[in-house]
Order: C-alpha cells, then sequence, then structure tokens
C-alpha cells in the first residue's frame, strides 16, 4: 500500500509517503510560508529524493479540516489535482485526529486543540484511541468543561496543537498538574501521523472521487458569514455604483 498524505490545515505544510506499514519519508515546513508556495516544491522534492513513482501510489490522502479556511482549500485542491492527474483515489482524515495520533499515552486523555479565533477552538478528546467528543468549534470554556466531565478528578489530559499554548494558562487553572502539554516536536500537524489514518481508512475502502473532495470546516468563513448578515458589499458591485455615480477616483 503506497500512499501520500498531505497536511496544510494549520502552520506547518508537510507531505509525507507511507509504504506497506511504513513512514518512508516526511517533509515539513513550519516557518509561515504561505502553503500554496510550499506544499507543491515539498512533493516534488520528497518524490524525486526518494524516487517516488507517484503512478504507482494507491491514494492521496489529505487533512481535510476542521482548520486554517485557507489553508484547507490549498490542500484539498492540490489533492483533488494530484488524483485527477494520476487518475487515484482520495482519503480524508480528520485534522483533529490526525494530530491525536501525534501522542502515544495509554490510559491518558488525549486533547488535540486549534486556534479557531473569534472566541473559539476546534478540539476532540481521545483515550486509547476511541474519539470521546466529536470534532466541534466551541469556546474553550465549554471544551474544558467537557474534558473535566470525561477526565474526572484523576485523569491525565494531554494537550496539542496551536490552540494549547494560547490557553494554556486558563487550562492550567482549571485542570492543575492533570495537564500536561506535548512537546515542541509532537505539538503541531503532521503528515505522517494522516498518513497513517489514511492506511486504515483505505484499508476499510473509505475513499472519495476528486470530484467529491470538499474541506470540512466545521463553521462557514468569516467573509460568507458577513455576507448572510448583510455586511459585505461585492467589490465589484461596489466598483460599478461608483463609475455610474461618476466617482472614477475610487473606482
Amino acid at each position: 500500500m503506497k500512499i501520500l498524505a498531505v497536511e496544510s490545515s494549520g502552520t506547518p505544510a508537510s507531505v509525507a509517503f507511507w509504504e506497506d506499514g511504513k513512514i518512508k519519508a516526511e517533509f515539513t515546513i513550519t516557518d509561515k510560508l504561505t502553503h500554496s508556495v510550499t506544499l507543491m516544491p515539498l512533493i516534488e522534492s520528497m518524490t524525486k529524493i526518494c524516487g517516488i513513482d507517484l503512478t504507482a501510489l494507491d491514494a492521496v490522502a489529505v487533512s481535510a479540516g476542521p482548520g486554517s479556511f485557507t489553508g484547507l482549500r490549498i490542500g484539498v485542491a492540490t489533492v483533488k489535482g494530484l488524483t485527477l492527474a494520476l487518475n487515484k483515489p482520495a482519503v480524508k482524515v480528520s485534522s483533529l485526529m490526525g494530530l491525536s495520533r501525534n501522542i502515544f499515552a495509554p490510559g491518558c486523555f488525549v486533547c488535540p486543540l486549534m486556534d479557531a479565533r473569534r472566541g473559539q477552538v476546534y478540539a476532540a478528546l481521545f483515550r486509547n484511541g476511541k474519539q470521546l467528543l466529536s470534532d466541534s468549534a466551541l469556546s474553550v470554556e465549554d471544551y474544558l468543561d467537557i474534558v473535566e466531565e470525561k477526565a474526572g478528578k484523576t485523569g491525565r489530559c494531554i494537550f496539542l496543537g496551536d490552540g494549547a499554548p494560547v490557553h494554556r494558562e486558563r487550562i492550567e487553572e482549571r485542570l492543575g498538574k492533570r495537564a500536561v502539554f506535548a512537546a515542541p516536536g509532537s505539538s503541531l500537524q503532521k503528515a505522517s501521523s494522516i498518513a497513517v489514518l489514511a492506511a486504515e481508512e483505505l484499508a476499510a475502502g473509505n475513499t472519495v472521487s476528486s470530484d467529491d473532495l470538499v474541506p470540512d470546516y466545521l463553521r462557514i468563513p468569516l467573509a460568507e458569514q458577513m455576507e448572510k448578515a448583510g455586511t459585505l458589499e461585492d467589490a465589484g458591485s461596489r466598483s460599478l455604483k461608483k463609475i455610474a455615480r461618476g466617482d472614477k477616483k475610487h473606482a
């Protein structure tokens, strides 16, 4: 089984190659360069250095969300293009489930937490590989309520993702010494974790076509929310109105 995996739901741009039960290669950049600039060069470099034949792939996997709207669109668009060109199936993997696979901690509660801004986080909850809270967009207080309910008074909770340092002070206030934070090498998204999960999905026959591949945002982008609320005016329409008024300077 050969899988190319792409991760772009957060700050890292990451690609990995899975073959017959092993991660053969993983290339990652975390310096906040635009994913549209980094993903294809990463794929090209990895395939060239490792001698990977893309036509021999069984599938291309992608971290489909939740996460950065722009990052998800770029990642999904990249995989759509590859699967269409190669005539291969795509495999969608949850970004939060991918994060949870960065950590092996039997008996502990694994708490992937991504900063969703506007007072919210994208979060889930896992223990021993079982998902106890489905992927959600909610306030950090509501999330910690759920974590405390599931973990009880003694459960150890491991937090990771870019939302963990943002809300670390509040997490420690609520959970005290039960809260543990993942080491830097395990705290952000990795394409290798997406590849591992994708292998499980592919073995189960869970694939989608290039045409059906779409991101899982959890909530609609801010621009769409503003447009629906009547607070975002189409730039093209605005320019046409100014031209009609003879206001060429600002058209």
